[in-house]
């Protein structure tokens, strides 16, 4: 039997899991910490946030959140609202000219009967995709092939990022 590791994930799998719903919430503490590159935060507006899929579904996988810690999209100030809008369109431009894929699949999970890991914090997930990419090992062997790592991917979208507003 083939074996592929990714020992990466024993700290999702082992982690201690906080009590207190904001303190699990992985989006308000990389928030309240300054070190965005290990939160992976790469990006943060007045109203929102980009963040890097620690457990992508693909490479380029992005989180677009509002700051505050919201559950519902009425929740949401128009404010919110337009700021991640307008940001998502802007990633979605970066990522193209980045890794030229074919389309994006763009969906948000409410609530945990929906599939939310984190239902708490409304995000929307952004995930690049390119024409052919169904990607055998998820059919043979419920694994994903990640071609970049997340470190690589985090500093050219930073860097892009600061290249788009200069």
């Amino acid at each position: 039997m083939d074996r592929l590791w990714a020992p990466w994930r024993l700290s999702y799998v082992a982690g201690a899991r906080p009590t207190d719903e904001k303190d699990s919430c992985f989006l308000c503490r990389g928030l309240a910490d300054q070190n965005d590159r290990e939160n992976l935060l790469v990006w943060r507006g007045s109203h929102s946030v980009v963040v890097l899929n620690r457990f992508p579904y693909n490479n380029g996988h992005l989180l677009i959140a509002p700051n505050a810690h919201k559950a519902e999209l009425h929740d949401l100030s128009v404010e919110e609202s337009t700021e991640m809008q307008q940001v998502m369109a802007k990633l979605i431009g970066l990522l193209r000219g980045m890794m030229k894929p074919d389309g994006f699949n763009i969906g948000m999970n409410l609530g945990r009967a929906a599939g939310a890991g984190l239902p708490g914090h409304l995000h929307w997930h952004v995930v690049p995709r390119w024409s052919g990419d169904t990607n055998f090992m998820a059919v043979c062997a419920d694994t994903r092939v990640i071609v970049q790592s997340l470190d690589e991917l985090y500093t050219l979208l930073t860097t892009r990022l600061a290249e788009a507003q200069g």
